[in-house]
């Protein structure tokens, strides 16, 4: 079972929604509106990477170094990329405006996702699976409001389809990664930097894919390699299968034989 947590500032608690229905509303009428958006201690997913980075017009290292920070939370064995805060008063995020979110058609996951936190999981056919809490903060007033709606309602609403199954992709390597495969000092592993790499940088990634031997070594179908090229999320997925391979010799991906 894979979890992806949703971390806004604050004390709160959570409980199963279920099949049940939340009452929440997030709009400028709201008092406490952006409020969750100051000295938000929120993890970004590599979905979330592509989908702002392609927004702003960067790079994955520039997105990477002016916008996140990395930090060990609950897996010692690999850093978690965090959202950057701005340095103006009260810790504003970087992308909020006078009005709200600058980025919000491609604001991350979390963010999309508040306030239900996402279990997602497999049933060993392959099918997806998705456990649903409903998360409460003392400084969150949305609560009050006369909305209602169930788990699926709010999903569409905000447009989350399209993150859940590359999410939940991320969250199986993410729990296979603290098992530690890196040895005794993961800080000084090449393992964990190549890792981080294929999750986090899609530039340096793709550079490692067709300019070095990675070809010569991995059998990838053409067509494959052809949306590898042209898409950051088929590359995502790419990166998702080497590191499978890599680190832990599962996966599709197939290394070629000696002398092909």
């Amino acid at each position: 079972m894979h979890e992806i947590k949703n971390t806004p500032a604050g004390v709160g608690n959570r409980c199963l929604l279920g099949d049940d229905q939340f009452r929440f509303a997030c709009h400028s009428s709201v008092a406490c509106f952006t409020r969750c958006c100051h000295n938000a201690d929120m993890y970004l997913y590599p979905y979330d990477i592509i989908c702002l980075k392609q927004r702003l017009g960067m790079t994955s290292e520039e997105f990477l170094r002016q916008h996140t920070i990395t930090a060990f939370r609950e897996n010692p064995y690999f850093p978690n990329v965090m959202l950057k805060m701005s340095d103006r008063p009260g810790g504003p995020c970087s992308f909020l405006a006078e009005k709200g979110c600058s980025v919000y058609e491609d604001r991350p996951y979390s963010c999309r996702a508040y306030p239900l936190e996402t279990v997602l999981y497999g049933d060993g056919d392959s099918r997806l699976n998705i456990r649903c809490y409903v998360a409460r903060h003392s400084h969150c007033l949305g609560h009050r409001e006369e909305r209602e709606w169930t788990a699926p309602q709010w999903m569409e609403d905000q447009q989350m389809d399209g993150y859940h199954e590359i999410n939940a992709d991320w969250a199986r390597i993410d729990s296979l990664l603290r098992q530690n495969p890196f040895g005794e000092k993961p800080l000084d592993s090449p393992a964990m930097k190549m890792a981080y790499m294929a999750s986090y940088n899609m530039d340096t990634f793709r550079r490692f894919v067709f300019d070095s031997s990675f070809l010569a070594r991995f059998q990838v179908p053409e067509e494959r390699l052809a949306a590898a090229r042209e898409s950051d999320t088929a590359l995502l997925r790419l990166g998702f299968d080497w590191i499978l391979r890599f680190l832990f010799g599962q996966g599709p991906l197939r290394q070629r034989d000696a002398g092909q």
